[in-house]
């Protein structure tokens, strides 16, 4: 079998369970719409509805931009696949804890619940490993894509290292406030970088999407640079003011 078939094979997957995610997230939005309940808080249909929907996204987006990337084939394949799992497993385990109506996160009432919260962590870190990976590779040389492209992907993934890091802090905090038996107050100060998380996630799918577009245009090179800077800077001026009053919000809970 040629191995750049074996390369295609792995991100259509990626594709497919991307799209399954996507389908749950939907799905479970109109569990919501039936049964009602609460939006927010700890234990509500919102937490199946929306990490369906963002890990279905994610996963899609990240298949897609790492066929830009100059990586191994087996790199690749693994790198995604493991990519896959994680969010196969994240998803399937935070629907699991809604459909039990119990916290997903943050939850050591019981063994099980302790369980589920440890392969959720530890599910993290695989998404933090397999995506600063990727994010590496971003940053090599490769002449076979266009500069407007490389400075997407970059900007993209640096975005999303952020993204990245106000979800540690978020664990790491509401872990503390648990283990200090503030089991409320976990979910509350934690939710605290939400925005700052969610604004600079999708940029590693926003950037890259534009330069896509306008490779598929008359203009010239040079000005597709240009304006995917002009978009970066843009993108980067919202997402620090987000942040900012995230963090604000987040230290003011302290």
């Amino acid at each position: 079998m040629p191995t750049q078939f074996a390369v295609r094979r792995v991100e259509a997957v990626c594709h497919v369970i991307g799209a399954l995610l996507l389908v749950s997230g939907l799905f479970h939005l109109a569990v919501f719409a039936v049964d009602g309940g609460p939006w927010e808080g700890p234990v509500s249909w919102r937490k199946a509805v929306t990490f369906g929907l963002s890990f279905g996204l994610t996963l899609i987006t990240i298949a897609w931009v790492s066929s830009f990337l100059p990586l191994g084939d087996r790199a690749r394949t693994w790198i995604l696949g493991v990519f896959a799992g994680a969010c196969v497993t994240e998803t399937a385990l935070i629907t699991l804890q809604a459909w039990r109506r119990v916290p997903s996160h943050f939850n050591m009432e019981t063994t099980f619940d302790t369980a589920v919260s440890r392969v959720l962590a530890a599910g993290g870190v695989v998404l933090i490993v397999t995506l600063v990976l990727l994010a590496i590779a971003s940053f090599r040389a490769n002449p076979d894509v266009a500069p407007s492209m490389r400075l997407a992907l970059r900007a993209g993934f640096v975005a999303l290292m952020g993204a990245l890091l106000s979800g540690a802090a978020m664990i790491a905090r509401g872990v503390t406030e648990v283990q200090t038996g503030h089991q409320e107050a976990a979910y509350r100060v934690a939710g605290a970088l939400k925005p700052a998380h969610a604004v600079t996630m999708h940029a590693v799918l926003v950037l890259p999407a534009l330069a896509w577009l306008l490779a598929r245009t008359a203009r010239p090179e040079a000005g597709r640079v240009r304006v995917v800077a002009l978009a970066t800077a843009a993108y980067a001026l919202a997402a620090a003011v987000v942040i900012g009053l995230s963090v604000y919000g987040f230290a003011a809970d302290f």
